[in-house]
């Protein structure tokens, strides 16, 4: 039996370096307490921000003060845990910081309405003022807003009715997992497993094509049996997001969730348009599925599985370390100069300990390296996954050292291209490199895969949450059978006459977390898409592409997200990067077939 190493026992070159941001609680605990005169100096401003452009400038700076110094306490606090969670001074620390938080957002919660009530002849002499010039881009960005917000004492009550709001979301976590149980399943030697959530996909993954069968049917019983309740949720979920649409007078729930980062409702209705062109590409990968697994019929059950053996073989780091850092060759020698220096000053916390966080992630501040969390395992996913946090955190390198700290975040809506273009490279680097035909037909394969569930699944989610919004905004209603009959007829649509759509599938939408997360799946699809988009590009050596690309990882919120990415040579509003991305799909497509045929 393996045990993990405990945190000391984990080489120092292997750790990441967080203690460049604090070298001990003791210095951690003086700016804790200084951050007090910060809140009190932000909320000095409360009823004179409008009063001068100086003195509106000097209400944006005490937030953005006090902003930053909140970033680094709790990031500090919350990494520190993730080391080690079984720490109960850490667990403090952390427990401190949510309380501060709450502390600061109260105290500049007077900011944003202020702003919104200054005179707009004011607010435009202001913003021509110098105080104010790299200002403009924050204050636009509040002002469009004005038209979305209400009285003060509307505001209260909207705010109030906040946990009621989350009850659909919550409810559905509890029941979803706290009170659903699982039956035990057979294998096709009889073997018995206790179905969980958490061995749900391993065991669809599974060669036993007995126990896929068997575990499918199994899985969403369990939900057929609570379907008007979990149809209960969604409808409260989505007439949840029609009443606060209507209460800040937006003309439907999709536009009111794209608002927030500026995005135009026509790039949501583009994605599933340019998807809905590009659906027989899909079905000609599901047929040679079929072909390659040797089935008379092929049912929902049988998407899952590996078609190429697994690989086993295993890259020790420091292999890992230099085949990323050459896969980002294309970006140019400062790029990869930043990576190189990231794998050798304390960026990454490599390996497993006993009571570490489990999982990966890229994070810091604008003050603070843009660290890395791994749980290495030396297997093909962990070298995507080094590359695909490596991708996020050379997006927040760049931002923070080409813009201020006004603009030095990036939105949500961009988080996932940096990521997923630096995939996309180590992908083209090892598909250019690999001598052995299986590797070379397991490097496909889980490409393929997942272009399937990131770009077109993403998207047949998407395009279910834009429908059920619809007809209740039409005044119909939401009801399980109508949810089973437009979910089956969207997973007809989308994988085409080579599969059975089984039964049960209809009821997938029950067991889905995101379909509470308020339009939030199409930007999987979105940022998936761009990123192959643009790796083609610059893979492709077209002039500008690189450089595009790299003004894009410093451009943070200087301009809005779709301008940005505009600028970098993918317009999401066109949907051409759609078009692009499932054409290099179909080139992959079309060479995993002829290999396998060979």
């Amino acid at each position: 039996m393996n045990t993990l190493s405990e945190r000391q026992d984990i080489p120092v070159e292997h750790r990441w370096a967080i203690r460049e941001m604090y070298p001990d609680v003791e210095a951690w605990e003086q700016e804790f307490s200084g951050t007090r005169e910060l809140i009190e100096a932000l909320a000095a401003f409360k009823g004179k921000t409008g009063k001068s452009a100086d003195t509106l400038r000097g209400a944006i700076d005490a937030e953005l003060a006090l902003s930053r110094r909140i970033s680094n306490l709790y990031t500090f606090a919350k990494m520190q845990l993730d080391e080690d969670t079984r720490i109960g001074e850490h667990q403090a620390l952390v427990s401190r910081m949510e309380s501060l938080s709450v502390a600061a957002q109260e105290a500049g919660a007077f900011l944003v309405p202020e702003i919104m009530a200054i005179d707009k002849a004011i607010m435009n002499l202001y913003m021509g003022a110098g105080p104010l010039a790299e200002y403009k881009q924050y204050l636009d960005n509040i002002l469009r807003f004005k038209a979305h917000t209400l009285s003060e004492k509307e505001e209260a009550l909207l705010a109030m009715a906040g946990d009621l709001a989350s009850a659909p979301s919550t409810v559905f976590e509890m029941l979803n997992a706290a009170d659903m149980k699982f039956p035990v399943v057979e294998d096709a030697e009889g073997n018995k497993i206790q179905l969980t959530h958490g061995n749900f996909i391993p065991t669809m993954e599974s060669q036993d094509r007995t126990l896929r069968q068997n575990t499918f049917k199994a899985y969403y019983q369990c939900y057929q049996d609570h379907i008007f309740t979990m149809a209960s949720l969604i409808q409260a979920e989505v007439k949840k997001n029609q009443f606060f649409a209507r209460a800040r007078n937006f003309k439907s729930a999709r536009e009111a969730a794209l608002f927030e980062n500026h995005v135009p409702v026509k790039v949501y209705d583009q994605l599933i348009e340019a998807i809905h062109r590009n659906l027989p590409k899909l079905h000609q990968y599901i047929s040679v599925r079929k072909r390659i697994l040797g089935l008379e019929e092929m049912h929902m059950y049988d998407l899952y599985v590996p078609l190429i053996p697994s690989v086993t073989k295993k890259m020790d780091y420091s292999e890992a370390k230099a085949q990323v850092i050459e896969s980002l060759e294309p970006l140019g020698a400062e790029y990869v100069e930043t990576v190189r220096s990231a794998f050798d000053q304390g960026w990454i916390d490599v390996y497993e300990n006993a009571g570490k966080r489990g999982g990966a992630y890229s994070w810091g501040t604008y003050d603070s390296k843009p660290y890395i969390l791994l749980n290495y395992q030396g297997t093909l996913d962990s070298v995507f996954t080094l590359t695909h946090e490596m991708g996020h955190s050379m997006h927040s390198y760049m931002t923070h050292h080409r813009q201020p700290y006004l603009y030095g975040h990036y939105s949500i809506f961009l988080a996932e291209v940096a990521s997923t273009t630096n995939e996309a490279l180590l992908n083209d680097y090892l598909l250019k490199r690999v001598k052995d035909k299986a590797e070379r037909l397991h490097l496909l394969n889980h490409y393929l895969d997942q272009f399937r569930t990131t770009v077109f699944r993403q998207a047949m989610f998407a395009e279910f949450e834009r429908e059920i919004h619809g007809a209740v905004e039409a005044g119909g209603a939401i009801t399980a059978d109508g949810l089973k009959a437009l979910y089956r007829s969207l997973n007809e649509k989308y994988y085409g006459p080579d599969v059975v759509i089984d039964d049960e599938i209809a009821i997938e939408w029950a067991r889905i977390p995101h379909f509470y997360y308020n339009f939030y799946v199409f930007q999987y699809a979105t940022g998936f898409s761009a990123a192959i988009a643009l790796s083609k590009a610059i893979l492709d050596k077209e002039p500008g592409a690189a450089a595009r690309y790299l003004e894009f990882l410093g451009a943070g919120r200087s301009a809005y997200p779709i301008e940005i990415l505009k600028r970098a040579g993918a317009d999401m509003a066109s949907g051409v990067p759609v078009d692009q991305a499932l054409e290099r799909f179909s080139e992959l497509v079309e060479e995993f077939d002829r290999l396998t045929r060979e």
